[in-house]
């Protein structure tokens, strides 16, 4: 049996988890189910164990905010002709305990064990904290 495997993915452009969720619902970022989803030009080689639960977080202003489960991976040609992968996901974007990552390129592997816990029931409304207030925390051991 394979472990749950997650991705980690920049959502550049975005001011939080409501501009994210606004994108999404947008024709240009779903599938033609209607699911939102996310081209990338790589195949994750690691597919089977994305697909066993994983899902992908999203980085948002330097600090991982919310992650949505992977409902599949579909190949997708854009016009240009190459073939790429589009990662299609829950439309739900669950919260998740703040923390802090360094901008990276493209996305990234992330161990199950390794994930944030999802943010308690009544607390996802939450506002994340300002990217230096939850640096300094970290700092000391807090976040």
């Amino acid at each position: 049996m394979s472990k749950t495997l997650h991705l980690q993915k920049l959502s550049v452009g975005t001011e939080g988890v409501a501009d994210l969720a606004a994108w999404q619902n947008t024709k240009r970022a779903q599938a033609g189910d209607g699911l939102p989803r996310h081209v990338t030009r790589m195949w994750p080689k690691r597919e089977t164990e994305l697909l066993a639960g994983g899902s992908i977080y999203w980085v948002v202003k330097g600090s991982l905010l919310c992650r949505q489960r992977i409902a599949r991976l579909d190949e997708y040609f854009g016009s240009d002709g190459i073939r790429r992968c589009a990662i299609v996901l829950d439309p739900e974007l669950i919260r998740v305990v703040p923390t802090l990552k360094r901008p990276f390129q493209g996305w990234r592997y992330l161990k199950d064990a390794d994930a944030p816990m999802d943010l308690p029931a009544g607390r996802e409304e939450e506002e994340a904290l300002p990217a230096s207030l939850s640096a300094a925390l970290a700092e000391i051991g807090i976040l």
